[in-house]
């Protein structure tokens, strides 16, 4: 068993901490926001992944997305967030502009991009099917699978998070700043794109 959670964890680490919308926008929100203004979207963000795990480990996905239209209005939902999401973050004020009085984002919208983020899906599906940890027991393998992938979310997005707060010192020169908000707002929108599109 302890060898094939390494496998797990050695195949679901660079899945679930490579650039995608919900690591750059948590990244991006505490750039621009800093840790303790953006840790409600990070929770958000958190339970919503933690969303997508159990739903994928109930088996759930296969049924939602057999029902005609779910799939593309969760995608369309989600990409519309991503795109005001990124507008927000790349018209943010620079910190030398007084961010204080611009709103953070959400707990709530970050618990909706946690569900409607593709990339979580197609990674945490990939790693669900690709692995079993416990053969011959099916629920005990998705317990172990739902509580070793939610392990390694949680440092991932922390990690994410603390990067993007160290870019804040950069982003006290306002054309340095309103620069890395718009790659940050762009980055975000191509995450999206690429995990709609791959």
């Amino acid at each position: 068993m302890v060898e094939n959670v390494i496998l797990l964890l050695l195949a679901a680490i660079p899945l679930m901490g490579s650039p995608g919308p919900a690591t750059l926008s948590t990244a991006a929100a505490a750039s621009v926001f800093g840790i303790k203004r953006s840790l409600p979207y990070l929770t958000g963000i958190m339970l919503g992944t933690a969303t997508v795990i159990a739903i994928v480990a109930t088996g759930i996905t296969g049924v939602l997305f057999a029902v005609p239209g779910v799939l593309p209005v969760l995608t369309v939902g989600a990409f519309g967030y991503i795109l005001y999401l990124a507008y927000k973050i790349a018209t943010a004020p620079v910190l030398s502009e007084a961010t204080g009085n611009a709103a953070p984002p959400t707990l709530l919208g970050g618990l909706f991009l946690g569900i409607s983020n593709p990339k979580a899906f197609a990674a945490i599906g990939a790693v669900f099917s690709s692995f079993v940890v416990m053969p011959g027991e099916p629920v005990l393998d998705a317990v172990v699978k739902f509580t070793v992938m939610l392990a390694i979310v949680t440092p991932i997005n922390i990690s994410w998070l603390l990067l993007g707060a160290s870019l804040s010192r950069i982003l006290r020169h306002p054309r340095t700043g309103r620069a890395i908000n718009i790659v940050f707002a762009v980055l975000l929108v191509l995450s999206v794109a690429l995990a709609v599109l791959v």
